[in-house]
């Protein structure tokens, strides 16, 4: 996964002001209680990022890969 695609999906799933706000301030206990920010910093891949960053939220799998925007292009 790119992090173009992880902030096209971030963006999606959860807004773009609270896809920031998450990645700035949600402590992801997946990844030893760093933020997505300070994972990226530390060069976690960024699946693994979004995998926990959505698992911290709730987030749906149904709702986690496929942007919608690809689906609207495709019809």
């Amino acid at each position: 996964m790119r992090l173009s695609e992880y902030r096209t999906l971030a963006d999606e799933v959860f807004g773009s002001h609270l896809a920031s706000a998450y990645e700035r301030d949600t402590v992801l206990t997946e990844l030893g209680g760093l933020t997505a920010l300070e994972a990226f910093e530390s060069n976690v891949p960024v699946r693994e990022v979004w995998v926990a960053l959505c698992d911290a939220h709730d987030v749906p799998e149904n709702l986690r890969w496929e942007s919608q925007r690809e689906n609207k292009k495709r019809r």
